[in-house]
């Protein structure tokens, strides 16, 4: 009764760690469609020029949260399906998944750990090359596009050495905007609560994948007593070797 216990608690176990990761796939999945079509981040992609860094960050965004939310997904599948059928090519395949998206989690947290504000000067370069031709070139096509990330931010011009304090600020903050905050704070302001909700999801994900290593049982250290059929086994065959003892010699 002993091993069947322990058999149902390894099986529930790992059913609750698919059921988590399966959760978890979803989630960054889910935060990787509002970081790339979310109004926050697509106005700014909108007006970035091509083959800026912000525009390759923001594809590249999408693309491994996607890939890594397939990963998670998919070694959640074939773990539960595993676990639940018995079929060891199954469990193989998702422990595959699980080691791949480890290696992507690991990344993300290196990445996350030594270029924290590389998306933020990004978008905020975007945000001061729209500015200043906006204000400076009197432009139409950026005037709107700057007044469409300020309308999307909540924020109107910016509080620096380099923002003009002239016609063209005076200008593009008035009535309710000019008591607004500048859009510097704001957009810094925003994109670490984004940075915030990756690492929670990150660190989340790196604890799934270690957590079972940590929960396993060591072996016992004292004598241990062989299976019932291993016994019954060494019975028969102590049985046999009596049964039919072994000539030595040569025959006559």
């Amino acid at each position: 009764m002993g091993s069947w216990s322990r058999v149902r608690a390894a099986k529930c176990q790992m059913l609750a760690t698919s059921c988590f990761v399966l959760l978890l796939g979803l989630c960054v999945a889910t935060a990787t469609l509002l970081t790339h079509f979310g109004a926050h981040f697509a106005v700014v992609s909108r007006v970035s020029p091509e083959g800026s860094p912000y525009k390759a960050l923001h594809h590249w965004a999408f693309y491994a949260g996607i890939g890594l939310a397939g990963l998670l997904t998919l070694g959640a599948a074939l773990s539960a399906t595993a676990t639940v059928r018995e079929a060891g090519g199954l469990m193989a395949g998702g422990f595959l998944c699980f080691a791949l998206a480890f290696c992507a989690l690991v990344q993300v947290a290196v990445w996350g750990v030594h270029s924290p504000s590389q998306v933020e000067d990004a978008m905020l370069d975007v945000y001061d090359l729209v500015y200043d031709q906006a204000v400076k070139g009197r432009s139409g096509a950026r005037w709107q596009e700057l007044v469409a990330i300020q309308d999307t931010f909540r924020c109107c011009g910016k509080n620096g050495p380099s923002s003009l304090l002239g016609s063209g600020q005076a200008e593009l903050c008035r009535g309710e905007e000019a008591v607004r905050q500048d859009c510097l704070r704001a957009i810094g302001s925003f994109l670490r609560t984004h940075r915030h909700v990756t690492s929670a999801l990150t660190g989340a994900g790196l604890a799934a994948m270690l957590a079972p290593q940590g929960r396993l049982r060591p072996e016992p250290t004292g004598p241990r007593r062989p299976a019932p059929g291993a016994q019954l086994l060494q019975t028969l065959r102590g049985h046999t070797r009596a049964s039919s003892p072994v000539r030595r010699g040569c025959p006559q």
